[in-house]
């Protein structure tokens, strides 16, 4: 097991606190879950911990918003009113950050959610989200791509105006200060 990638006690008692208050705050999220089976799911997997708190730490106030049955987990969304300030800027993969020749981004999308043992959204994770209030009114985030999308240049990202759900298309190399992605987590 990576120790780097393990907290401290007094970290996950702070983290596992914040998701608490976090999950006490938004009951609406979490018809028919409770909080004591997902705590001990929690404390049984120390490295999902430190992924949730990368997760805060980037701005993403992560919460659980389903279980899944079949794998027997529980599903934290980031569920920040915009894309999370701390995954803005990026493009979508490394092909596309290595491909810019001129003014790359720092990092891009995939590189940054598997660094922090993540999943970028699918499309249909993001409609999922969106049912659960506004998300990203003011922002974008990417989304996981198709390969026959990507295999051509572009990437998708999704946004929420005029109370709609939106999916559109860019080149994958682009990349905006509004723009970061939103991640998952099975725990």
């Amino acid at each position: 097991m990576d120790h780097e990638k393990i907290l401290l006690p007094e970290q996950r008692e702070m983290l596992i606190t914040d998701l608490q208050v976090r999950f006490s705050q938004h009951m609406s999220r979490h018809v028919g879950l409770e909080w004591a089976k997902i705590q001990a799911k929690l404390e049984q997997q120390p490295a999902k911990l430190w992924s949730l708190a990368e997760m805060e730490r980037t701005g993403g106030e992560p919460d659980v918003l389903a279980y899944d049955p079949q794998s027997d987990s529980y599903l934290f969304f980031d569920c920040a009113a915009e894309s999370p300030a701390g995954r803005r800027s990026a493009c979508y993969d490394r092909a596309a950050q290595t491909s810019r020749k001129a003014h790359p981004p720092a990092h891009n999308a995939l590189d940054l959610a598997l660094a922090m043992g993540i999943e970028l959204l699918t499309e249909a994770d993001y409609r999922r989200l969106q049912t659960f209030g506004a998300f990203d009114t003011k922002t974008s985030s990417w989304l996981h791509t198709p390969s026959e999308i990507r295999s051509l240049g572009g990437a998708i990202f999704g946004d929420r105006r005029y109370n709609q759900v939106f999916v559109y298309h860019n080149g994958a190399d682009s990349y905006y200060a509004a723009r970061g992605f939103r991640g998952l987590l099975r725990v």
